[in-house]
């Protein structure tokens, strides 16, 4: 005779299961971030954190089957079954980003002649991305998906195009390694929220007949895409040295 007050094992189960699921998924990115946890450990922990929430998910529906007359089962169930979807839509709304975009990781303004990286390299020894550009297939790319990703003009003097690409680098709390006024270069690291992500980027301010020329460059240091970040990077740096004053 079944007693409604009575959780089953399958369902109890489902919860504990459920509960480390989403809770492996939640500190992934910090633990990464903070250097406990190294980029293999890091993705291998999100591979089993998705494991863990479908297993999850067919075990709250298996308590549900088995369960059906125990009103206090079916509860436990019922939020097993939301864990595991918070943290099956979790991953899900950064598959369908990554799929809207394209797997590039090197954006920048000018893909005729992309400004180099040259303060940065020893910052990137090791890195698993080369900073040489990709060439024609990473700029048709680029072009498709981001047509907007182009060179500011600023009907104002080199120097103060500089300087105005200089303080917008700085509001958006990049690390600033190098910055040649004289040269009119800047290359700066910016570290991502959550995984704690390394991208450099260089900005080149050149002369122009009415002013100057911004242009700039966002390239990850891992990672064959880049969920569309380095565009986000670029378009944001660009419209702030253009609002600047």
């Amino acid at each position: 005779m079944y007693d409604e007050r009575k959780t089953s094992g399958v369902s109890r189960l489902a919860v504990a299961l459920g509960a480390g699921s989403l809770l492996a998924l939640a500190v992934t990115g910090p633990l990464h971030h903070l250097g406990l946890l190294g980029l293999a450990g890091a993705f291998g922990l999100l591979k089993w954190s998705v494991y863990g929430a479908l297993a999850t998910l067919a075990l709250s529906i298996a308590g549900m089957i088995a369960d059906a007359r125990r009103s206090t089962s079916m509860r436990t169930a019922a939020a097993a079954m939301m864990l595991s979807l918070v943290a099956i839509g979790s991953l899900g709304v950064i598959a369908w980003k990554g799929s809207r975009v394209p797997a590039i990781h090197d954006i920048t303004t000018d893909t005729v002649q992309p400004p180099p990286f040259l303060a940065v390299l020893p910052l990137r020894a090791g890195a698993l991305n080369p900073t040489d550009y990709g060439g024609a297939d990473v700029a048709a790319k680029q072009q498709r998906a981001y047509p907007d990703i182009v060179p500011l003009l600023l009907n104002v003097p080199p120097g103060r195009g500089f300087d105005r690409s200089l303080a917008a680098a700085k509001a958006m709390r990049w690390d600033i390694v190098a910055s040649d006024p004289a040269g009119g270069r800047i290359e700066a690291t910016d570290t991502t929220f959550w995984f704690g992500f390394k991208d450099d980027v260089v900005v080149r301010v050149t002369p122009q007949p009415t002013g100057c020329r911004v242009d700039a460059r966002s390239l990850s240091r891992v990672g064959g895409g880049d969920l569309g970040a380095n565009a986000a990077r670029v378009r944001a740096f660009l419209a702030a040295v253009n609002a600047g004053s």
